[in-house]
């Protein structure tokens, strides 16, 4: 895992980056990042939303660690859940990409009152072009670095560190079973009919990019979700939060304001 600037704290099995003011005018607002992503995906949004005045948590995912009958998107909600239930937090802001996403609609819809608002961006769940088995058989460099610039609009954000990690991960086999599991639970796992039992107030940020859930995914996600905005951001693929952080963290933060001011608070100044 890349390192953050943040500490990462522990507490029982949980490892997460926990920054803001705990007595913020919202819920804790909780970060899930995608399959290949980790914690330095959210260091320019823990930042910008712990400086506007809001707690913010971002769970490791243990995406590798289960054993392999366990591994897929059920099980990795379920340790979500556990985590905030160890936190002790009684409802939660739900920010996901990707499959970090799919386990925020997953864990709504399994409790859905305990949800205070969603964010998603590049959500799997309704559709998404997967990198498939072949990624993890072929161990070519150069296939590998193709599908990984895959996740973005500027391929130079698919540097040589990041290939190398994928190189890595492919040629490691516990991990690449695992990943394999949880992409094709991902298929199986898909939530489109019961989107429309999610009415909590919620932000899709999309990238007009995106060729992994295209737009049309986001388009679906409004469509069935009955309190749903979607802002699509030019220029970008699958992860708004890297590509483009400013333009997705200024729409995180007005809509966070608006949940404020409908909530007749106003955010503290995170001191």
């Amino acid at each position: 895992m890349h390192e953050t600037p943040f500490p990462i704290h522990e507490t029982g099995d949980f490892r997460y980056n926990d920054e803001g003011p705990t007595d913020a005018p919202l819920p804790p607002i909780v970060l899930l990042h995608g399959m290949l992503g980790d914690l330095s995906n959210w260091v320019d949004t823990i930042e910008a939303l712990s400086e506007g005045g809001y707690r913010v948590l971002a769970p490791i995912l243990p995406v590798y660690d289960f054993p392999l009958s366990e591994t897929g998107v059920p099980r990795l909600t379920e340790h979500v859940r556990d985590f905030v239930d160890t936190l002790g937090f009684d409802t939660t802001i739900l920010v996901g990409n990707s499959l970090g996403g799919h386990i925020a609609l997953l864990h709504a819809l399994n409790h859905a009152g305990d949800i205070h608002a969603l964010i998603l961006s590049g959500s799997s769940g309704v559709y998404e072009t997967t990198m498939g088995s072949t990624f993890f058989r072929r161990q070519d460099r150069d296939f590998i670095r193709e599908r990984t610039e895959m996740t973005f609009h500027d391929p130079a954000h698919a540097t040589e560190e990041l290939v190398d990690e994928m190189v890595e991960i492919v040629n490691d086999r516990p991990r690449a079973f695992r990943l394999l599991k949880i992409a094709r639970s991902a298929d199986e796992e898909t939530v489109t009919e019961q989107l429309s039992k999610l009415d909590m107030p919620s932000l899709l940020v999309w990238g007009r990019n995106d060729i992994i859930t295209p737009p049309e995914v986001a388009e679906e996600f409004r469509s069935r979700m009955p309190n749903a905005r979607l802002e699509f951001i030019d220029e970008c693929g699958h992860a708004p939060m890297i590509e483009h952080p400013d333009t997705f963290n200024e729409l995180t933060l007005k809509f966070l304001a608006e949940l404020s001011e409908e909530a007749h608070l106003e955010p503290s100044s995170g001191a």
